[in-house]
């Protein structure tokens, strides 16, 4: 069953990029809304320890990260494309730097007061506090430290006026005339900046970006269809996770297929998975564990931006 279930919160701008995905490719999808915060016992039952959001099941393989969850909905549903042969590197550069240092630079001038004001405006005092909290935990032990807000104000006022020039000869989005990966990973940035009421106004200069915006919101979130955290639990409990091929590169990783290992991105949110290898591409890898709710699932993550090593005397559970 390929029945796709997206993890997360509206108010993420990663999961805006996931739905708005699922709208390009019109595909109906199942919604299970996650806290914000910390705790996320049911999200921890299929990751074992993966916080962030979204996450995207199918069945019982679970998988982490938007850059990996592009390239699964390609497989999965080909047309139209997000990634082309074509322009393979350029699409992986241009996304990398989209999804990192621009949404980096977005969330620091977006979290000034009056930002947070206006995005948050349906939060309590204390529930605003608590996603403060939050996020400095989130950022803890890990090699990503929020960007000063003069180093944001630096990038956005570079890479702002890029993006106007790239659409300044009439194309309808940043390659040409359809949408492409590196549509999405520079929507949910500016998307997050827009909800963040009078800081928007830094978008105000540039009309074609601007229109670029109504035109990447006009996709829409596909057929979304709410499903509790529950039942997904249950599907990944019923389901046997796809068959992997058992691939791996002992001399060059150091780890092979069989081995225990603990995986964890390396920049914020660094919280480990534990489980064991099963599949090691050159841009992913996989690992099993067994969880008492969602029983044995298998939990999927891109190589870059992820770190893999050895455990010694634990189980994958």
């Amino acid at each position: 069953m390929n029945q796709l279930i997206l993890h997360h919160y509206p108010e993420s701008p990663f999961a805006e990029k996931v739905r708005l995905m699922f709208g390009h490719k019109g595909l109906a999808w199942q919604s299970v809304w996650i806290p914000i915060v910390m705790p996320k016992p049911d999200l921890i039952a299929l990751t074992g320890g993966y916080r962030r959001t979204p996450v995207l099941q199918v069945g019982a393989d679970i998988y982490c990260d938007t850059a990996l969850i592009a390239r699964v909905l390609d497989r999965l549903h080909p047309g139209p494309a997000l990634f082309s042969d074509h322009t393979a590197l350029s699409d992986m550069a241009m996304s990398h730097f989209l999804d990192n240092q621009l949404f980096s630079a977005a969330v620091t001038y977006a979290f000034q007061p009056d930002g947070v004001k206006a995005a948050l405006a349906h939060m309590t005092p204390v529930q605003v506090q608590a996603l403060v909290e939050d996020r400095k935990n989130f950022r803890k032990g890990g090699n990503a430290p929020r960007m000063p807000l003069p180093d944001a104000l630096v990038l956005l006022r570079n890479v702002l006026p890029r993006l106007e020039a790239q659409l300044a000869d009439e194309r309808p989005f940043l390659d040409g005339s359809a949408a492409r990966i590196c549509d999405f990973s520079a929507y949910h940035p500016l998307w997050f900046i827009e909800r963040a009421g009078p800081l928007a106004v830094i978008l105000d200069p540039y009309p074609h970006l601007r229109g670029w915006l109504g035109r990447m919101r006009a996709i829409g979130h596909g057929q979304p269809q709410t499903m509790e955290a529950g039942q997904a639990i249950e599907i990944a409990r019923a389901a046997e996770p796809a068959m992997q091929p058992g691939r791996s590169n002992r001399e060059q990783d150091g780890f092979g297929v069989g081995d225990l290992v603990s995986v964890a991105p390396t920049d914020y949110g660094v919280d480990p998975v534990i489980g064991t290898l099963t599949n090691v591409e050159a841009d992913s890898l996989a690992v099993r564990r067994t969880d008492p709710r969602a029983g044995d699932v298998v939990v999927h993550f891109p190589r870059l931006g992820f770190r893999v090593d050895p455990v010694q005397g634990q189980s994958a559970g």
